[in-house]
């Protein structure tokens, strides 16, 4: 039954979306493993095998490598041997193969979203009770929905995200607009993308990406509107209500009929390129791309919440450090240790700075480095500040299949071979079937 189960969530892993484009001093804990988990740590050698999503030889395994050689320099007995499985996608696929053959790994960063799969698997240890409350409450609460599935803590927030509005300055004040006012609301998103499209279409006023996570744009678009798509047990789903329809509609009037963003498909990962080139004078996507696109532009730009229709609103994404269930108890007890390491404050502030990221804990941003990284470049304080606006990702059992489908129909919509409402019943009747056994 459980090798049934793995190579069914194989199969549904390999139709997901591609991953989302994502040496310090110590400093004071935030807080600290439960004395319990320190007490089982082991003091004969230890080495972790430690999962993470990244292909070999990116400028990200240079940031890891470094972090596992900084832990082993103050924690000797332990050794943390990172493999790199290349996306999201890869490595889950890669992570269900070693569990399925007996070989788990000691601990992975993997999508947040993944945790129904992992908990369907048996794949994952149970860490409420390796870490104080106080150590979880210390992360901000938006990262931690996706984290738990009622009052279990199965993962650790790492590389965390939000979607947020990039806009270049320097074409808004080509275009007559003020430079230092994004547009606030859906209405203004319309009317600004307009005054930044050129007649020959060679500059767009704004792309949202309409590839692999075109259910995350639409859920962000959704959340605006007054809902969220999911229950927070992985057991419902919410895809036709009317709330998400006003959501898809807007979505795809864009394009389709207000023509301020291209028709048809929009690469995930061609849009940053698009914004950086100027092809485009805004866009949605991931604070995960703010560095890249902090060192790329050569341009003045700025960063802003996500335009509001109701409300403001953004899902969360990103990863979160997983440690496996099948693995000895002294190698839990070390992976714990070398959670407590990644997330000490100023790691924390580091990692974001280096990558983009959100910091994940409140102490990070009390840090003289974060706060005068912020002072310097103010436009990573952003996705922070939406956090109060933000909920959880969409993360379902059976997940795989729930997104593909939700992302199928989606584009259908987007391209017109089904309308919003269309897309939306659809959506809903399948991931019913799906996920009706869950629901008993």
């Amino acid at each position: 039954m459980k090798k049934a189960l793995v190579s069914l969530l194989m199969v549904t892993l390999v139709a997901t979306a591609c991953a989302k484009g994502e040496s310090t001093t110590e400093s004071k804990t935030a807080a600290s493993p439960t004395a319990s988990a320190e007490a089982t740590a082991s003091t004969k050698p230890v080495e972790l095998q430690f999962y993470f999503p990244v292909a070999v030889g990116g400028p990200i395994t240079k940031l890891i490598d470094q972090l596992a050689d900084d832990f082993h320099k103050e924690n000797p007995t332990i050794t943390v041997k990172p493999v790199y499985g290349g996306s999201y996608q890869d490595t889950m696929t890669k992570v269900a193969t070693a569990v399925q053959g007996g070989n788990s790994p000691d601990l992975a960063v993997l999508l947040s979203t993944d945790l129904y799969s992992l908990i369907s698997m048996k794949a994952i240890e149970d860490l409420t009770p390796r870490f104080s409350k106080d150590y979880f409450s210390g992360f901000y609460e938006a990262f931690m929905g996706n984290t738990k599935s009622g009052d279990t803590v199965w993962s650790v927030p790492f590389q965390r995200s939000t979607i947020v509005l990039y806009y270049n300055k320097d074409l808004f004040k080509k275009a007559g607009l003020d430079p230092e006012k994004a547009p606030a609301n859906w209405t203004e998103l319309k009317e600004y993308a307009a005054k930044l499209t050129t007649s020959d279409k060679s500059q767009w006023g704004l792309e949202i990406p309409s590839t692999g996570y075109q259910y995350w744009m639409t859920q962000a678009l959704s959340l605006q509107s007054g809902t969220n798509i999911v229950s927070p047990d992985g057991k419902q789903v919410y895809f036709n209500k009317p709330e998400v329809q006003e959501a898809l509609q807007f979505y795809t009037d864009l394009g389709r009929k207000d023509k301020v963003m291209p028709e048809g498909a929009l690469e995930w990962a061609t849009v940053p390129s698009d914004f950086i080139s100027g092809k485009t004078a805004m866009m949605f996507h991931t604070t995960g791309n703010l560095t890249k696109v902090k060192t790329d532009a050569k341009f003045n730009f700025g960063v802003a919440f996500l335009p509001a229709n109701k409300k403001y609103g953004s899902p969360t994404g990103g990863g979160n450090l997983y440690v496996f269930k099948n693995i000895p108890d002294d190698h839990k007890a070390a992976s714990v240790k070398f959670i407590q390491f990644l997330t000490q404050p100023d790691r924390v502030a580091q990692w974001s700075i280096d990558t983009g990221y959100v910091g994940t804990t409140k102490a990070a941003y009390d840090t003289d480095k974060l706060k005068t990284y912020i002072k310097d470049f103010p436009q990573a304080a952003v996705a922070r500040d939406q956090l109060k606006y933000a909920d959880s990702e969409l993360s379902t059992y059976q997940n795989g299949q729930v997104t593909k489908l939700f992302n199928d129909n989606i584009q259908a919509a987007l391209l017109g071979t089904m309308t919003p409402k269309e897309a939306l019943d659809k959506s809903q009747q399948q991931a019913d079937d799906i996920l009706k056994n869950f629901q008993k």
